[in-house]
């Protein structure tokens, strides 16, 4: 009896952080993102959408901050607030000049975020996987610099 309990115990123990480290779905290109390219990360995670015009001003400021931080272990991810698919994501993603990843999946209920009615509204996820900052409107490189920098305690 407590050998079949222990053996339950350990798959639903295994079962539980499977989840944890779940891969994030595909991107744009319909490659497939691993949890281990993301999960450990600072993660800027940006809402946006074809007809938001903010949204289009500020891809260039977050296509910079992808490169620029890439060596620092800071992720910058897209996600498409209409839910674009395959091809329409794709085509959205690259009529918007996005250089960044963009996730086919919203990986809103992973970070229990909150659904946004407003954009661009932009998300710092610290190498926990814990909502640090919620901002609403256009940013910059250098204001996610300077928000990144102070949540990380000047580091």
């Amino acid at each position: 009896m407590a050998r079949r309990l222990a053996v339950a115990l350990a798959i639903t123990a295994s079962l539980l952080l499977a989840g944890c480290g779940a891969d994030y779905g595909v991107d744009q290109d319909g490659k497939t993102v691993k949890a281990e390219q993301i999960d450990g990360h600072w993660l800027v995670l940006n809402y946006w959408a074809e007809w938001c015009g903010p949204c289009r001003t500020e891809i260039p400021e977050l296509n910079a901050a992808a490169k620029q931080w890439q060596a620092q272990g800071i992720e910058v991810l897209g996600v498409n607030f209409d839910g674009l698919q395959g091809a329409d994501l794709k085509e959205a993603a690259n009529a918007l000049g996005i250089e960044f990843m963009v996730l086919a999946q919203d990986p809103a209920e992973r970070y229990e975020l909150p659904r946004s009615e407003a954009l661009p509204v932009t998300y710092i996820i610290d190498d926990k996987g814990k909502v640090r900052e919620q901002l609403l409107g256009e940013q910059t490189l250098e204001g996610l610099q300077e928000k990144i920098t102070a949540l990380k305690g000047g580091a």
